[in-house]
């Protein structure tokens, strides 16, 4: 077998490409629908990105652990890359360009994506370590079902329990009462406590599907198609009872989400790894040094909204106007290619990292 799996690398890299994407469009006033979240209920291309990453995050779990020789080491590397993710992501939460460059506490949001990206591959690395596949399984379906008991039978603060965005949806309820104002909205966060349990499961099923890429199982893109058509069925099964949802990261959307990941990832394996077409090998490259691109999108992105020109304008608002806004195209479009702009730039920045050999683990 090959040392590398490219289909890994490169889906890696295409998550993190559409991360970038999508979080820096030149005005939120005007998104193309495909590049935004769902309201509520239901899912948009864009809310499948976070959830390939988690699930590639498992993939690589099961590449790094499979057949090791754990030791105490091992759980001091696993808990100081945890801990790194948090620092980074309550960093990008808590900064602020005037001196002391800190908000103030009440102001600064406790959860985020690179704070669960921390959470769960803490809890997939260890469990990954500690079990075997068919525990794993187990463990996946008591965290789904478990979800669901939880979200849809457990009273509220005395009412019936809903999915919907309501003080008593549990979910809600508890990212208000732990985090109060640390929280992305003032009734909930997409990235909250109770919904964290679930996003476990989606990188242990990418876990199961790293399993499958480095056993020495034939026809694997034919089985990643079969797992993926298979868990999409059963997500929207699981969506009559329990909707698909990002923001409450319900079990129909890990399994929904998980289904079109590894649909995706066949047929990158199939062409790149199965027939050698040469294909991605921008993706590659910015998958090779993942987390610090999306953690300086996200850190320039931040600045450049704080930094004022030309009144009250922002670097960002004054860049978009003057560069990108004509009269010949719709603000959506130009917002889109402001956007494309952005990932132009980190596609070549990790294109000179990746050839000057530098890579930046977190």
């Amino acid at each position: 077998m090959k040392d590398r799996i490219l289909s890994v690398d490169i889906f890696r890299g295409m998550t993190i490409v559409l991360m970038i994407l999508v979080n820096t469009p030149g005005t939120w006033a005007a998104v193309f629908p495909p590049f935004r979240h769902a309201e509520w209920h239901g899912y948009t291309p864009t809310d499948l990105v976070f959830p390939f990453f988690l699930f590639i995050v498992g993939t690589s779990i099961a590449f790094a652990y499979k057949n090791k020789t754990v030791d105490a080491g091992t759980y001091k590397k696993i808990i100081i890359r945890t801990l790194k993710l948090i620092g980074l992501g309550l960093f990008l939460g808590a900064f602020t360009l005037t001196f002391p460059f800190i908000k103030d506490f009440a102001d600064i949001r406790f959860p985020g994506v690179l704070q669960r990206i921390g959470v769960v591959f803490f809890f997939a690395s260890i469990l990954f370590i500690n079990c075997n596949w068919k525990t794993l399984i187990g463990i996946s379906v008591i965290l789904l079902l478990g979800y669901w008991i939880l979200m849809g039978f457990v009273p509220v603060n005395g009412m019936e329990s809903t999915f919907d965005r309501a003080p008593n949806n549990l979910a809600n309820y508890l990212d208000v009462q732990v985090f109060g104002t640390h929280n992305y909205k003032e009734d909930y966060d997409p990235e909250g406590l109770l919904s964290t349990i679930p996003s476990i499961v989606s990188a242990l099923l990418g876990i199961f599907t790293g399993l499958i890429l480095t056993s020495k199982q034939p026809k694997k893109a034919t089985i990643l198609m079969g797992l993926g058509g298979s868990l999409l069925i059963l997500g929207y099964i699981w969506d009559v009872v329990f909707p698909i949802n990002k923001a409450l990261w319900t079990s129909s959307f890990v399994l929904v989400t998980a289904g079109w990941a590894n649909l995706v990832l066949a047929l990158i394996y199939y062409l790149t790894d199965v027939k050698e077409i040469p294909f991605g090998s921008i993706f590659r490259y910015a998958g090779a040094n993942a987390i610090i691109l999306y953690f300086l999108s996200s850190f320039i992105s931040k600045i450049m909204g704080m930094i004022k020109v030309d009144g009250d304008n922002s670097l960002h608002g004054w860049l978009f106007d003057t560069v990108y806004v004509h009269d010949f195209m719709s603000l959506q479009l130009s917002s889109l290619l402001y956007a494309l702009t952005v990932v132009a730039f980190y596609c070549g920045l990790a294109y000179v990292l990746y050839k000057r050999k530098i890579f930046i683990k977190v």
